[in-house]
């Protein structure tokens, strides 16, 4: 994927460095995918959005620290997954009894 041309130099420097550990961005799309399909479907919409969170919360850390100008669209996500854990609480209250 060709990186956009107005890119912050600390945005390159992390893109390449991430880049640089091989199996990472696979990893990273392969859980966003699977998340997603799950977060679609309703019967698995709590695992997908437990299956999402991480990857939501390095988006989220990522505009923080070194791209804000996307910060609103990542705060918004995230805010949409934390709705949807806290409709599905009751399925996620096994997991910490």
């Amino acid at each position: 994927m060709p990186m956009p041309e107005e890119m912050p130099e600390n945005m390159l420097r992390l893109t390449a460095a991430f880049m640089e550990i091989g199996w990472l961005m696979p990893l990273v799309g392969f859980v966003e995918i699977v998340g997603g399909l799950l977060f679609i479907i309703r019967k698995y919409r709590a695992l997908g959005a437990i299956v999402i969170f991480p990857v939501m919360v390095g988006i989220l850390l990522t505009h923080i620290f070194n791209a804000p100008e996307g910060l609103l669209i990542a705060v918004v996500l995230l805010a949409v997954n934390l709705w949807v854990m806290y409709e599905n609480r009751e399925k996620y209250l096994p997991l910490i009894r």
